[in-house]
């Protein structure tokens, strides 16, 4: 690197950080991250490599820091990313100290471009093993650039029943217009330079674990030395009436993404279900569609997960924005002319004017390819241990079809269907067939946004028997606290950053929050980081 490639300057006195506490400073027309631990300052990339948060309003205990936004987490020493969502690291500077002052050094294009890819290794011509990973997500992406991060040089390869690169699949209730180029996890020189094979349209029909083999609907058949299931979710299909007409949709890919907003333009359009995607559809096409309707089966939207108070001021958000709601009511029948719909009848027999409905009402494991496989299975998913192996020796599986280990809930087995957790599930299974087992221990964290309105939550609030709130939820301004007994067990706040993220790296440490800790102040317990 060249003297005129790299950048020195004073960023600081000495007395201007304070021990673990986050500070951002300029370097150049760049900024950059310094964090103070003892007698050593760090100075680390700014932004977060998912969407570019800004790190100095995340949470910091230990070394480590947390995303305020999505909840990403990075090594401060190495720049490593150690939690996600997201898939590269951050750069690291070189820090010195003279006369109280602190000078840092570090490469230009660093600053520049923030997100920074581990070495990887390639596949060596005489190696004979391989791994063979099923599904398109973020779990199949993650594990295969960590088998090659980590020196595994057998073939790797992604097969994925779609025709597009793996792409970041939450982006298409946001931005319905995308082009699959355009939220690609990564490019097609990332997977050539990695010697990661990447087989789209190739959906699998069936497993022979003891042939350690794998048949495609295409005819074909694959070996395999390990073999990863990531095959995520398909959308629940009702068995009602009219469910095939055409216009009758559901959201799984950039072409559903791509024909509902191209057809929803001044057209009435009726969304059955209340899901996250459901609702962030309803944000997106209510600014184009003539009429935007939800059918909601129970008595407000996000009740079963962010309870009914929640639920409400989001549901009057909607309303303010122009769509409409029926409520305790379900679709009952479809019904249309020419082979389009014109109507949704609902439970009640209330029938609304429909040029578009789409279907939001959750997934299915896709799963079915494994019933003659002999591995064991529960209601679809597949039971995992902590280091992502299912029943069967040199088989693992991630993301949404498992039930794995949640280490916050004393090792309970749960499915937690998290695009966060997936990246997790990922890594981890590539940890495992390398030989470096590491116990899955990711904290649960997800997040909604609708009119630039993002909730967060993170932890697994199933089974919680109260909330207790700080701020002021009808300004959409607050911090929810889900208590099981005397634990609080997940946190969902909006416009509150960054508690959510702070309680995460609270519960990723081990820790628990106590209900009598929150009852009078939000984060009383924030202190705690400090001293881990």
């Amino acid at each position: 690197m060249s003297d005129s490639d790299v950048i020195e300057a004073v960023v600081c006195e000495t007395g201007d950080l304070q021990d673990g506490v986050m500070k951002e400073v300029a370097l150049g027309d760049g900024k950059i991250l310094l964090v103070k631990e003892g007698d050593d300052i760090h100075a680390l990339g700014a932004q977060c490599t998912h969407y570019g948060a800004p790190l100095a309003k995340g949470a910091y205990c230990k070394g480590r820091v947390r995303c305020p936004w999505h909840g990403a987490c990075f090594n401060v020493r190495t720049g490593d990313i150690e939690d996600y969502p997201g898939l590269d690291s951050i750069h690291t500077f070189d820090v010195s100290v003279a006369e109280g002052k602190v000078k840092v050094k570090g490469s230009k294009a660093a600053l520049k471009t923030f997100r920074r890819q581990r070495n990887m290794c390639k596949a060596k011509e005489d190696s004979t093993d391989s791994v063979l990973i099923i599904g398109g997500g973020p779990a199949s992406v993650v594990c295969a650039q960590t088998l090659r991060q980590e020196g595994f040089t057998g073939q790797v390869s992604i097969a994925t029943k779609e025709e597009h690169l793996p792409y970041d699949r939450v982006k298409l209730s946001k931005a319905m217009d995308v082009k699959p180029a355009a939220i690609a996890l990564r490019d097609e020189d990332f997977y050539k330079n990695a010697d990661i094979n990447i087989l789209t349209q190739k959906e699998a029909e069936a497993v022979d674990t003891e042939k350690k083999s794998v048949q495609f609907k295409d005819g074909s058949t694959q070996t395999y030395g390990s073999l990863v299931l990531a095959t995520g979710g398909s959308p629940r299909v009702l068995p009602i009436p009219g469910i095939d007409l055409g216009n009758v949709r559901m959201l799984r890919t950039p072409a559903d993404a791509n024909f509902i907003a191209e057809n929803a333009v001044g057209k009435n359009v009726v969304i059955i279900g209340s899901s996250f995607i459901g609702m962030e559809v309803a944000a997106c096409l209510v600014k184009v569609a003539s009429s935007v309707t939800v059918v909601v089966r129970g008595c407000v939207p996000f009740e079963n997960v962010l309870g009914q108070k929640i639920g409400s001021v989001l549901l009057k958000m909607h309303e303010e924005h122009g769509v409409k709601f029926y409520l305790e009511r379900g679709i009952k029948e479809f019904s249309g002319e020419d082979g389009h719909v014109t109507e949704a009848v609902l439970s009640d027999d209330t029938r609304l004017p429909a040029d578009l409905c789409v279907l939001g009402v959750g997934v299915v494991p896709t799963t079915d390819f494994l019933k003659s496989s002999g591995l064991t299975m529960n209601r679809g998913f597949i039971p995992v241990n902590e280091y992502m192996e299912t029943s069967h020796p040199g088989v693992y599986a991630a993301g949404d079809i498992v039930e794995f280990p949640l280490f916050t809930e004393g090792n309970k087995s749960v499915n937690v269907q998290h695009w966060q957790m997936a990246h997790a599930h990922g890594r981890t299974a590539a940890l495992s067939i390398v030989g470096k087992k590491t116990e899955i221990s990711s904290v649960p964290y997800f997040w909604t946004v609708m009119y630039s309105k993002s909730v967060r939550y993170t932890g697994y609030g199933v089974g919680y028997d109260d909330i207790v709130f700080h701020g002021d939820v009808e300004a959409l301004k607050f911090v929810a606290f889900y208590t099981r007994d005397d634990d609080v067990v997940a946190v969902a706040s909006l416009n509150f950053d960054p508690l959510v993220s702070q309680a995460a790296e609270l519960m990723a440490k081990g820790q628990k929050i106590k209900k009598s800790e929150i009852q009078e102040k939000p984060d009383t317990w924030v202190d705690r980081l400090c001293k881990l």
